[in-house]
C-alpha cells in the first residue's frame, strides 16, 4: 500500500514538475518575444482598418508596435513602423475635432523621438487645431452640445498624443488645455463608488428606473472602454513631466482604477467583457485584458503599484493572453469594434486586439528583466 502510494505521490510530483516547466517555458522572456513578433507579421499580412489606413484601430495597433520596438530594439518592429508611416504620408484622419483621428500620430512622434526623419507638422496642425480651434460639437439626443471627449475610448486616442508632442515640443501649454477637456471627460464619466468609467452618458447612472442595467442589475461597465482608459493613463504618464502640477491627479486616478480592475480578473487570467456581470459570459477577452495587463505591468515597472501585489496579475494576465493567440500568431477572442459588451470568440479578431498583446508583452518583458 505504502509502494503504490509512494508511486503515486512520484507520478503526481512528476506531472506538476512538467505542468510547472511548461508554464515557466511559456512565459520566458524568449517565447514572449517570439509571440509578439509572429502577432506583427500575422498582422502585417492580413491589414484591417474601420475606415481608413489612419483611421483610430490603426492608432492603437501601432501604438503596440512601437511599445514593442521600445521594449526589444527589434529592428521587424521599427521596419513596420517606418513603412506605415512613409504609407501615410506622416497624416492622420481627417476630423480634427475627433479623437479617434489623432491616435496614428503617436507613432510619428515615436519615430521623431528615436531620431528618425519623420515629418510632424500634420500632426502638429490635428494637434493645435484639436486643442484650440472651434469643435463641430457632438449633439446628444436632447441637440444640446457635450463635451469634446464623451466617450471613453477618447481618452485612449487624444491625450497620449497630446502629452507625447508636449514633450517633443517642450511645452506643457498643451497640457494645460488637456486637463480642461480630461477633466470633463472624468466629471462625465467616471463612477467614483466603482472607480470605473462609464462608456459613455448612456451609461451613467442617474438614478432612474430606464439606467442601463445587466442582467444581474448590476451597472454596465465595458472592459475594452476602461482598458482604452487606464492603457491611456500609463501613455500620458510616461511622457508627462514629473513636477507637472496635475500630474498627482492622474496618477492617483490610475491607482485607484488599478486597484479596482485587479480585483475583477478572472480565474484564467484575463477579464469579462462586461467587468460586474461576468457571468454574462463564459469567456475572457484579449483587447480589454491587454490594455489592462499592459497599464498593470507599466504600474509595477514604473513604481506606482505595489510589485508583491500586482506582478502574480500581470503574469496571470500575460499567461492567459498567450493562450488567445494561434501558432500561425493570429490573436483572438477579440470583441468586435464597439461601444458595450459583447461576446467574441477563438476566430475573432482585430488589428487594435493586436496592439493590445503588444502592449501587454512590452511590459511583461521589462517585468522579466
Amino acid at each position: 500500500m505504502h509502494k503504490i502510494t509512494f508511486k503515486y505521490a512520484v507520478t503526481f510530483l512528476a506531472i506538476l514538475i512538467l505542468q510547472s516547466c511548461k508554464i515557466q517555458k511559456s512565459l520566458s522572456p524568449q517565447n514572449t518575444k517570439e509571440a509578439m513578433l509572429k502577432a506583427v507579421k500575422w498582422q502585417e499580412a492580413h491589414p484591417v482598418f474601420a475606415k481608413a489606413p489612419t483611421d483610430w484601430t490603426n492608432g492603437a495597433y501601432y501604438t503596440g508596435v512601437v511599445k514593442a520596438h521600445e521594449a526589444t530594439s527589434d529592428i521587424n518592429y521599427l521596419n513596420t513602423l517606418k513603412s506605415m508611416a512613409k504609407r501615410n504620408n506622416y497624416q492622420p484622419w481627417e476630423r480634427y475635432y475627433h479623437a479617434d483621428d489623432l491616435a496614428i500620430c503617436y507613432s510619428y512622434i515615436y519615430l521623431k523621438s528615436i531620431g528618425e526623419d519623420a515629418d510632424l507638422a500634420p500632426t502638429s496642425k490635428i494637434v493645435q487645431d484639436h486643442l484650440y480651434k472651434d469643435h463641430e460639437w457632438k449633439s446628444n439626443a436632447k441637440d444640446e452640445k457635450t463635451i469634446l471627449w464623451w466617450w471613453a475610448d477618447a481618452l485612449f486616442m487624444a491625450p497620449p498624443v497630446i502629452t507625447a508632442f508636449a514633450k517633443t515640443e517642450n511645452d506643457d501649454s498643451y497640457l494645460k488645455e488637456m486637463d480642461k477637456y480630461y477633466m470633463e471627460s472624468y466629471n462625465m464619466l467616471y463612477d467614483k463608488k466603482e472607480h470605473l468609467f462609464a462608456r459613455d452618458g448612456r451609461f451613467v447612472w442617474t438614478g432612474a428606473s430606464t439606467d442601463m442595467k445587466e442582467k444581474n442589475g448590476s451597472k454596465v461597465f465595458w472592459s475594452r472602454g476602461n482598458g482604452w482608459v487606464i492603457g491611456g493613463l500609463a501613455l500620458m504618464l510616461t511622457n508627462m513631466p514629473k513636477d507637472y502640477p496635475t500630474r498627482l491627479f492622474y496618477e492617483n486616478l490610475f491607482k485607484e482604477m488599478a486597484q479596482r480592475i485587479k480585483g475583477l480578473q478572472q480565474d484564467d487570467g484575463l477579464w469579462k467583457t462586461s467587468l460586474l456581470s461576468p457571468e454574462s459570459f463564459n469567456h475572457g477577452e484579449v483587447s480589454g485584458s491587454g490594455f489592462f495587463t499592459y497599464a498593470l505591468g507599466w504600474g509595477v515597472n514604473n513604481g506606482l503599484l505595489s510589485r508583491s501585489e500586482y506582478q502574480p496579475v500581470v503574469t496571470k494576465a500575460w499567461e492567459g493572453l498567450l493562450k488567445c493567440q494561434k501558432a500561425n500568431g493570429k490573436v483572438g477572442w477579440v470583441q468586435n469594434i464597439g461601444f458595450d459588451p459583447k461576446p467574441a470568440d477563438e476566430e475573432s479578431w482585430q488589428n487594435f486586439g493586436t496592439g493590445a498583446f503588444l502592449m501587454a508583452g512590452s511590459e511583461y518583458l521589462k517585468l522579466t528583466n
